[in-house]
Order: C-alpha cells, then structure tokens, then sequence
C-alpha cells in the first residue's frame, strides 16, 4: 500500500468513528433513535458508556487527524515517503478505537503513544533525520 492509501484510509476511519459514535448514541435502528436521529437533537439523552467513549475517541482521532495531514504534506512536499509512519499512524488508530469502545484503559493509551511514534517518523522524515 501506499502512503496515500493510508491518509485516505484514516480519513475513513474518522467518519467511521464518528458515525459510530453518532449511531450508539442515537441508534436509528429503533423508532426512538431515528426519531432522535433525525430531528433537531434538542433533547438528547445522556450517552450510554460505550457511546461516550466512540464519541471521545472520535474526538481524539479528528484532533490527530489535523496533526497526520499536516506532517504528511510536509513530508510529501520535501520529497520523503511517509508510508511508514502513515501505516504506524493508521493501524494505531485503528486498534485504539477498538480498545478504547472495548473500555481497555491502559492498551488505549499505549496505542495512543504509538500512534505519536508514527506521526513522529513521518515529520523527522520531512526534516530528512530518517525514513
């Protein structure tokens, strides 16, 4: 796969994880939900866990995603190959969400920390130090 490949699929892994969390939290599955769902959502109700949890993960993944973008076009536009850092990056990401709606603190954070590992080696490959 490509470094492309890997920003776009973590471009989807954010709406998946928003819709995640926008779907336990309203689930549009029953007729309350979709009432809910598709209204003005005034008067929701309070998040059950793991609702709240997929809405703070997504949270977290849009404020990472901002971070992934930026040093991946600077990497790009210093001619590095980002591929590494993005595939750290994205299976990170993608293994957090699932620890983190799983409610498994410690391996959330950790998961966290490695995904810091790849946005780290794509930005120190921008700044030509490796990759």
């Amino acid at each position: 796969m490509t470094d492309v490949h890997y920003l776009l699929m973590s471009a989807a892994l954010a709406w998946l994880m928003i819709m995640t969390a926008a779907e336990l939290h309203t689930p549009t599955w029953t007729r309350a939900g979709a009432r809910l769902a598709f209204g003005n959502r005034e008067a929701l109700p309070a998040p059950s866990p793991i609702a709240a949890r997929a809405d703070r993960a997504a949270k977290n993944m849009v404020e990472n995603l901002v971070l992934f973008v930026a040093v991946f076009v600077a990497a790009r536009t210093a001619g590095a190959d980002p591929t590494t850092g993005a595939a750290i990056f994205f299976f990170a990401r993608l293994t957090y969400f699932i620890a983190y709606l799983a409610g498994i603190v410690f391996v959330r954070s950790a998961l966290w920390g490695v995904s810091l590992v790849g946005l780290a080696w794509i930005g120190l490959g921008a700044l030509g130090i490796c990759g």
